[in-house]
Parts: structure tokens; C-alpha cells; sequence
């Protein structure tokens, strides 16, 4: 391996990295304390753990007295808003001297449990909210995968509430309704919480006096779907008028997607911000501090991490749409969704949404476009939120597929990998041997070179004028040698990006007792602290082999001018020292990738030296040899 073949493999390896670096930055109480049971298949049982109560939002008011509901009226109607009072009890409208009776509100929290063969979801009464959503098939830590991330509070996880609703726009999605709703079970699959609301305002109802009106969650699940319907629904014998700032109410989904993480790198693990408009997938870029607002109309809007993904489908109203990723208590890293229902005005209205909670894989995601879905969604483009973008997006589906095909062949995801690296290595194959080639002619050459670089030194002009025309007498050119290297660089990059975010490889075992999760690094000890400076919590085996089979590489394939160098061989050992500390923790499958990619590339390159020694030898061989005078004898 020459000076300039060296040069090229550290260019390649900057180029790698900065490429990650850039395209990663780019594309980034008061409590009530009462008494629950749980409501599932199996009739009432203990609830796990109290719900947390969410204080209502300024200009809304829930009361559990019917003084407390005036006072709070009266304070928002002071302020030119409307009221909403949610707990006291309600007449119907008087005809004739009668009411109807009042529904009271119950006094307690239900939870239901819905549970098919892929997800177990808990919902509660207090609010209509939903607190867990376990994916049944995809495990974390060794338990189901919860797409409701908990948060911790003194050490101890508590459920987070999702699906929460707000009256009003997006400043009072902060205090959600939180109220007890009546819970019914339509079938085993669906369950609606209802409450009644009233709401005094001038435009409220016709007659300007209190406005009622039923406040509905209905969620549907269906068997076999990551998806689920949820309808909010207004029904009011009269019209109502539910317009706080232009808003009716807000829908919030968060405070974060699963599963677990100890902190988004960005790299290992993300959270990412789509929309879908016009049929073409854009990345929103949402901070830590004010919310990022999308008032443009969308098909579907995304928060997805690196294996799982929240997708929010909306019915065709306007709905104003929000990202956050405002840091929340209890949890490293937040992000937030909410849709802003526009004002209305009107005796019935229902809001239909479809909610994808599940994992990011092409073939789930698939399904919604296709029209194989029990809720018959197509068209509705799912997979962009699981393809890769950019130029390299085709050559990584079609390494993909090629990976699947191996699988299908070998069931086992690590020897895919591996044949996946051969089948390239073979592929690249000619064009490794021409670089080789290029790299023994430019041997041949440097002693012609050395000498004009001594004869020219002086003269730079001169020097560069019999270069170019040595290399085109001998029919070299001195750039042939990088160009195989160049063009084999999106190859490396579209695997890379394969072996890092492929859902197939999440779980997926390659070595029994070893390497259990090709998405994860492997280990072999783990300490029970990290170690200092280098942070490390595992002893791991695969970089050790990795350093060592591109030490052995570098020691094989170098050349005897660069056993003389020494700031060559240093630089043939320093590198892979380097790639060492920045490979140590990234996934076992991307390292069974580069471990099998260097002993490929050493194979290639044993039987290339042999070839080459073999051509040369040959070429040795045919020429004539050279014709001696005999001498002449001397005269006497």
C-alpha cells in the first residue's frame, strides 16, 4: 500500500464521519387521592398506581361544587371569556317548568384495559386520557416496548398522560381536562368517556343564555393494527360556541415516544420531526424553547425515533399543528405533538383522527399504503416516514432487499450481513484490482519521478510540464489509482446507514450468549461503574477484532518503502487506533459489517499480490533478452 493509496483511506474516513456529523445535525400536582379500580376483560381489579390531576387552564374552569363552578364563571366572565364548568351537575334546558334530571359526574377514576395481539393499551377516566401503550412483540430492557414514555419522579416512574385535550388553543394545552368522564363499552375493542359540559357566553347559544353540551372520546382499536381511531365529538341540544382565540380545543400527544434512552445523541438514537405535504415528507426543525408551529394544511404529521414512530392521520378540517420538544420534568428529552381544533359553532360536530403508534418498518408502514388495513387507509405514504432521504435513498433500498433475500436464504441477520459484504466485496472486485494496478504502475514509475523531482526542484513549472508528459508516455494516469476508492465511497456510506438504522436487525441474534441485538453493542463484562476519562460501562469484544484485523491489514498489504518510512507506519497504525475509541459503542451489526469487510479486502488483497507478481514475473519473462557484443580480440 502506497503513500497515496494511505492518504486516500484517511480522506475516505473524514469523509465518512463528516458526512454522519452533517447529516445528523441537519435531520435532528395537586393530586387526587380516591379510590380506582381498572376495568378489563376480566371485570374490576385494583388500579396500579394514582393519576396525576392536572390543574385546569386559566380561562377554564372545573369545579366539583356547584359554588366553586360560579365562582369561576364569574371570574372568566369578567375577562370577556367564556366558561367551561365541567362538575357540577346539569339541567336540561326548562320547557314548561321541567328539567331533565342532572347526570352527575362520577366520583372516582375507571381505567380500561384494551388489549389485541400486538399492542395493550391503558386508559383512564380522568380525562379520557390513554397512559400506556405496550407494543407486545418488541421488548425493551426485557419488557414490551412502552410508546407512552413514563416519566421519573424521585427516582420512581409515573405514568405520563397522552391524548390529552384542553379547551382552547395551544397556550392551554399545559392544563389539560383531568375530571373524571363516564366510561361505556360499545364492544371489547371500543370505549368512549363522556362528560357534559356548560359554557356561559354571549354567543354561546342562540338565546345568549348557558350553553350545555356532551364532551365524547371514543377509541376504537381494531386486531392486528399499531393504529386506532380516536373521535372527539360536541353534541348540545342547541348550538354552542366553542371559540377561544380561534381555537375549540386542543389535542396533545406526549410527553415522548419509547422506548427508553438514556440521552438522544442524535446518532444512536433521535427523535425526528415530519410532515407530510403534498405528497412530499418534510423534516421540521423543533427546539427546546417555543414551539414549531405548521399551519399549512398536512396528510400526516410524525414524531419518530430510530425503530418506532407516532404518526397523527387527521380528518380534512384545518388543523393547526405544533412540534415540542420543551425539556419535561423527569425525562432526559421531550417531544411533544398537538393538533389546534379550529373555533366552532354548532350543535354536533365530530373530529376523526387515526393515530399510528408502532415501529418503523417498511412492511408495517406499508400496509397504509396499500389498502391493506382494517380501517382501509391507503395512499397515505407511511413509508416516508421510514425511508432514508437524500441521493443514497435508492442504493440503500436496494441493499436492503438484498440483505432481506440472504435472510430469507439463512435466517440469521449476522451471516446476511456477512454475505451482504461479500456479495459487495465481489462486486467491487474489478475495481479494487485496478486500483492495485494503478498502485504497482505508480511503484514502477517513482524512481523516474524521484528523478525529476530532483532535477526540477527548483523549478515548479518545469517540474509539473515533465510530469504530465512521463505519465502520458508511460499511459498512466496518477488519479486512477483514488477513483475506484471514490466511487466505491456511497456504497460504504448506504451500508453504514443500513446497519445502523435497519429495523429487521432490532433484536435480531447473531451469536447466542454474545451477540444477542445486532442493533445494540455487544459485551462480554460490564462494570458496575463507568470508567473514568473513558466512560466506558461494558468491556466490548468486537472493537478489540475490529483494531486487530486492520492492524494485520496494514501490516500484510505495506510495502518495503513504507517499512522504511516511519511516518507512514505510524500512520497505518494510529488510524486504526483512532477508529477504535470512535467505533466502540455503536451497534454490533455495523462492526460485523466492518470486521468482515477488512478481512475481505485483506483476502483480495493477498490474491492480487500474487497476481500482480505473477503479471510481473510474465512480463519479466517475455521480454528478449539483451543482445551482448562479443569482444574483440586485441591485435598483437
Amino acid at each position: 500500500m502506497e503513500k497515496r493509496t494511505v492518504i486516500a483511506i484517511i480522506l475516505s474516513g473524514v469523509v465518512i464521519f463528516g458526512w454522519m456529523f452533517i447529516q445528523y445535525a441537519l435531520f435532528p400536582p395537586s393530586d387526587r387521592q380516591a379510590p380506582r379500580t381498572e376495568q378489563g376483560s376480566g371485570g374490576q381489579v385494583p388500579a396500579a398506581a394514582p393519576a396525576p390531576v392536572v390543574s385546569p387552564a386559566p380561562v377554564l374552569t372545573e369545579t366539583e361544587t356547584s359554588a366553586g363552578g360560579a365562582n369561576a364563571e364569574t371570574a372568566a366572565a369578567g375577562a370577556g371569556i367564556g366558561a367551561i364548568d365541567g362538575g357540577k351537575p346539569l339541567a336540561g334546558e326548562e320547557t314548561g317548568g321541567t328539567a331533565e334530571p342532572a347526570v352527575l359526574p362520577p366520583e372516582q377514576e375507571e381505567r380500561v384495559i384494551i388489549e389485541t395481539e400486538l399492542i395493550r393499551a391503558v386508559l383512564t377516566s380522568a380525562g379520557g386520557d390513554m397512559v400506556s401503550y405496550r407494543l407486545k412483540e418488541h421488548n425493551d430492557k426485557n419488557e414490551n416496548v412502552e410508546m407512552i414514555l413514563p416519566v421519573q419522579e424521585n427516582g420512581s416512574p409515573r405514568e405520563s398522560h397522552a391524548f390529552t385535550l384542553a379547551f382552547g388553543g395551544l397556550e392551554a394545552a399545559a392544563s389539560p381536562i383531568q375530571t373524571y368522564f363516564r366510561v361505556t363499552r360499545p364492544s371489547p375493542l371500543t370505549v368512549e368517556f363522556s362528560r357534559d359540559f356548560s359554557i356561559n357566553s354571549a354567543s354561546s347559544t342562540r338565546s345568549g343564555g348557558p350553553g350545555t353540551f356532551t364532551l365524547t372520546k371514543r377509541y376504537e382499536f381494531r386486531p392486528g393494527e399499531y393504529m386506532f381511531q380516536l373521535t372527539v365529538s360536541v353534541d348540545s341540544a342547541s348550538p354552542v360556541s366553542l371559540n377561544f382565540n380561534n381555537a375549540a380545543y386542543t389535542l396533545a400527544f406526549g410527553p415522548q415516544i419509547g422506548p427508553s434512552f438514556q440521552k438522544l445523541d442524535q446518532r444512536y438514537e433521535y427523535r425526528q420531526y415530519y410532515t407530510l405535504i403534498n405528497g412530499k415528507r418534510k423534516t421540521e426543525k423543533v427546539g427546546e424553547g417555543t414551539p414549531t408551529i405548521i399551519d399549512t394544511r398536512f396528510t400526516w404529521a410524525a414524531i419518530a425515533g430510530k425503530y418506532f414512530t407516532a404518526i397523527v392521520v387527521p380528518d380534512n378540517t384545518l388543523y393547526e399543528l405544533a412540534f415540542s420538544a420543551r425539556p419535561e420534568p423527569g425525562l432526559s428529552a421531550a417531544s411533544r405533538m398537538y393538533l389546534v381544533r379550529p373555533g366552532l359553532s354548532s350543535a354536533r360536530a365530530s373530529d376523526v383522527y387515526h393515530f399510528y403508534l408502532g415501529p418503523k418498518n417498511q412492511e408495517t408502514l406499508g400496509r397504509y399504503d396499500t389498502g391493506d388495513n382494517s380501517f382501509k387507509l391507503r395512499d397515505q405514504d407511511f413509508t416516508k416516514a421510514a425511508s432514508t432521504s437524500g441521493i443514497l435513498a435508492p442504493l440503500e433500498s436496494l441493499l436492503k432487499l438484498l440483505l432481506q433475500l440472504f435472510y430469507r436464504l439463512i435466517p440469521n441477520y449476522g451471516v446476511a450481513i456477512i454475505l451482504l459484504t461479500l456479495l459487495v466485496k465481489v462486486l467491487l472486485f474489478p475495481l479494487t484490482k485496478k486500483s492495485s494496478e494503478m498502485s504497482v504502475k505508480m511503484q514502477a514509475l517513482a524512481p523516474k519521478i524521484k528523478e525529476l523531482q530532483e532535477k526540477y526542484k527548483d523549478n515548479p513549472a518545469k517540474l509539473n510540464a515533465e510530469m504530465g508528459a512521463l505519465y502520458k508516455k508511460e499511459g498512466h494516469n496518477p488519479l486512477s489509482g483514488c477513483l475506484p476508492l471514490l466511487i466505491q465511497m456511497p456504497i460504504l456510506f448506504a451500508m453504514y446507514n443500513l446497519f445502523s438504522t435497519h429495523f429487521d436487525l432490532r433484536g435480531a441474534m447473531f451469536l447466542p450468549g454474545w451477540i444477542p441485538d445486532l442493533s445494540l453493542p455487544e459485551s462480554v463484562y460490564t462494570f458496575s461503574s463507568s470508567l473514568p476519562i473513558l466512560g466506558w460501562d461494558n468491556i466490548r469484544l468486537l472493537p478489540f477484532i475490529y483494531v486487530g484485523s486492520q492492524l494485520i491489514y496494514g501490516f500484510v498489504t505495506q510495502t518495503p518503502e513504507q517499512q522504511g518510512n516511519p511516518s507512514m507506519k505510524m500512520m497505518l497504525y494510529i488510524m486504526p487506533v483512532v477508529f477504535f475509541f470512535i467505533l466502540y459503542n455503536v451497534p454490533s451489526g455495523l462492526l460485523v459489517f466492518w470486521i468482515m469487510s477488512n478481512i475481505f479486502t485483506l483476502v483480495q488483497q493477498i490474491i492480487l499480490n500474487k497476481y500482480l507478481a505473477q503479471k510481473k514475473a510474465a512480463q519479466i519473462a517475455a521480454e528478449p533478452e539483451p543482445v551482448i557484443a562479443p569482444r574483440r580480440k586485441k591485435r598483437r
